[in-house]
């Protein structure tokens, strides 16, 4: 399994162009934020998305309820097989653009404190 270049689930200080900054790391591309800390995600649409490609989330299946998937500056949804996996394994996906994604993860982060069943994927 990849190294994460973050521990845990910090909070999302600010995103656009291509880029997410926690603190003062600025990561670019798309990421998997894990319950596990922050992944590189080598795709470049959500289309390309595949069992192979989300490993450090299936790593922490047990940990997630739901799993927040930005998909970029519009709405996208990934091969329907994906989601009926990963409905078997009863984490269930909500699609949103990356933005409202990003607040949305920010917000529970925030009104939990540091929740262990929730996760998101941003891209």
């Amino acid at each position: 399994m990849a190294k994460p270049r973050f521990d845990d689930q910090p909070l999302i200080d600010a995103y656009g162009d291509g880029y997410f900054r926690f603190g003062a790391q600025r990561l670019e591309g798309s990421i998997l934020l894990t319950p596990n800390g922050i992944y590189p995600w080598e795709i470049a649409s959500l289309e390309e998305a595949s069992l192979g490609t989300i490993g450090p989330l299936l790593d922490c299946a047990g940990a997630i309820d739901f799993l927040i998937v930005g998909s970029g500056t519009s709405f996208a949804r990934w091969p329907k097989g994906l989601t009926e996996h990963l409905q078997n394994l009863r984490i269930m996906p909500d699609f949103m653009d990356t933005g409202a994604a990003a607040r949305t993860y920010n917000v529970l982060r925030s009104e939990e404190g540091s929740p262990q069943n929730s996760e998101k994927i941003v891209r």
